[in-house]
């Protein structure tokens, strides 16, 4: 599967905030609005597409919903203080200077073994951008499926802070 950076455009924003995880990765459901709508076409997302125009997918549901076009919308990532939870400030979770990644994948990829090259990729288009910086991500404690993929990428844990949705920790990869 090959990977494309494209702007993000009110469409791919809405489908989006319109994804539904299952439970307990249902954390990042999201509902359209126009503050969301805001957030994501502010100029600091970025969408990630496939150029796989077959059926994609190891599930049949996969194949059931979905007949991919040209370039489909798998994901998203950001970067810098949007990918930042803001009560971790008040930790001092954020006092390094790396840059900071916020991403997220459409669920009927997640679990599927797209992870570790849908990361890699969005990892090296920064490392294109900001060589030399330490990255930085913020994850929620219990998604322990994300925490091992981070850790087979590289990242190392940092400081876990408490909000009032869920604990989470920072993850660092020094480069």
């Amino acid at each position: 599967m090959n990977f494309f950076i494209e702007n993000l455009d009110d469409k791919m924003a809405k489908q989006i905030l319109s994804w539904k995880y299952e439970k307990p990765y249902d954390f990042y459901n999201n509902e359209v609005s126009e503050e969301a709508l805001n957030e994501l076409l502010d100029g600091s997302y970025k969408a990630i597409t496939t150029d796989n125009g077959d059926l994609v997918g190891p599930t049949e549901k996969v194949k059931e919903r979905h007949f991919f076009s040209a370039l489909d919308l798998i994901g998203f990532f950001c970067i810098g203080q949007t990918a930042q939870i803001p009560i971790g400030h008040q930790y001092g979770v954020y006092r390094e200077d790396c840059v900071d990644i916020g991403l997220g994948m459409h669920p009927d990829y997640v679990g599927k073994g797209y992870g570790f090259d849908f990361c890699t990729y969005i990892i090296k288009n920064i490392n294109e951008n900001f060589e030399g910086m330490a990255l930085r991500l913020s994850v929620a404690t219990f998604n322990k499926r994300a925490i091992h993929l981070y850790e087979k990428l590289g990242f190392v844990k940092k400081d876990k802070f408490n909000t009032p949705r869920a604990e989470f920790m920072t993850m660092m990869m020094d480069r």
